[in-house]
């Protein structure tokens, strides 16, 4: 199974097809099934009259929440900085790779303290704690597994974190690297057959060199 996981808020109920408006209440049930965990945001009145009960919910139950609807913001112009934390969570999240595990978890932690995050519930799952976030302004579900890092690891690991953050996911720079390379390669030809024609000025000295 795929533990690490974002499900982004719908915008309109998973039952009745109605969109959700702006401050309205309305729940959330995650659970999981043989690949990965889903999601499912209800209105109060498909809740109640379905799913309140338990006995519509879907196999694999983990959890259910109440949430208030907050409606997207307009989006900001595209400016050039650094990598911000919650974009490089997504980042990790997204590549899905467990060498990332630990400084996702890190990250995790860094947003819900500044409050960008918050622990929604937390599950046991194959004998490993699985926490549940949620983004309050746009209501993305991000599930971490929790890699019970020691205190002897916490220097490592803030370290990997702060230079992604400088620095980017190691793939991009690899990609800068191979286009410098393919530019390369293309003015090979042209300077190795400069370097195929001899050189008048020089042609003296090799002479010289030969005779004695």
């Amino acid at each position: 199974m795929n533990d690490w996981n974002i499900q982004s808020r719908a915008h309109l109920c998973g039952e009745c097809g109605n969109g959700f408006e702006d401050k309205q209440a309305y729940r959330t049930i995650l659970w999981s099934d043989e690949a990965e965990y889903a999601r499912l945001d209800l209105c109060d009145a498909c809740w109640e009259e379905k799913y309140q009960e338990g006995s519509a919910r879907p196999d694999g139950f983990l959890s259910a929440w109440r949430g208030v609807y907050q409606a997207p913001p307009p989006a900001p112009p595209e400016a050039i900085q650094k990598e911000t934390a919650e974009g490089l969570l997504r980042k990790l999240l997204e590549l899905n790779d467990p060498v990332y595990l630990n400084a996702s978890y890190i990250l995790a932690v860094m947003l819900e303290r500044k409050r960008v995050l918050k622990v929604k519930d937390e599950f046991r799952e194959e004998g490993r704690r699985i926490l549940v976030y949620e983004h309050p302004k746009n209501g993305d579900v991000f599930t971490i597994p929790d890699p019970e890092l020691q205190l002897t690891e916490l220097d490592v690991v803030q370290k990997q974190v702060a230079d992604l953050m400088e620095n980017g996911l190691p793939s991009d720079e690899s990609q800068a690297e191979e286009s410098g390379d393919a530019e390369v390669e293309i003015e090979d030809p042209e300077s190795e057959e400069t370097s195929e024609v001899p050189d008048p000025d020089h042609q003296p000295d090799r002479l010289e060199s030969a005779n004695v």
